[in-house]
């Protein structure tokens, strides 16, 4: 901290004793900076978008599923380039309701998709129920992803 602000100090000084040389050099500095913060939010609103498209569905199923495993999740990839990678965590409401009913410790499972996911192809699979708080039942529930994280082949 303390040498961040030494380093603002001795360019503001640089940049007023010597302003002929040291504005050109800011600005193309500043420049610089501009560019790496546009590229940066472009590839996270790229990523988004892309995150958007991924259809990402869950259902309490014990007809298709192992009673171990209930919650079947299906995927279709909507985008134009294939899926590297997705990771989730699973969450829980009561039908109208907007509190997560999963038990969110630091241990939470995170779940993971397929890999590999060309354009149009699908997914399924089951997955177990994560704890959940005390007097809810799995099969009245409603089940989404949060903190969806993904990367997909340029």
């Amino acid at each position: 901290m303390l040498i961040g602000t030494l380093l603002i100090i001795a360019w503001l000084f640089l940049l007023v004793r010597y302003p002929k040389k040291a504005l050109p050099i800011s600005l193309v500095a500043l420049a610089g900076l501009a560019m790496v913060g546009l590229s940066v939010l472009w590839q996270d609103n790229r990523e988004l978008a892309q995150l958007a498209r991924m259809g990402l569905h869950f259902q309490y199923d014990t007809e298709q599923c192992a009673a171990d495993r209930p919650v079947r999740v299906s995927m279709k990839n909507g985008n134009s380039v294939p899926l590297v990678e997705l990771q989730w965590r699973l969450a829980a409401f009561a039908p109208g309701d907007s509190v997560n009913l999963v038990q969110d410790d630091y241990d939470a499972p995170r779940y993971r998709g397929p890999g590999q996911l060309q354009p149009g192809a699908e997914w399924a699979d089951c997955l177990p129920v994560p704890p959940l708080r005390p007097g809810y039942r799995a099969q009245t529930l409603e089940w989404r992803a949060e903190r969806v994280q993904g990367s997909f082949a340029n």
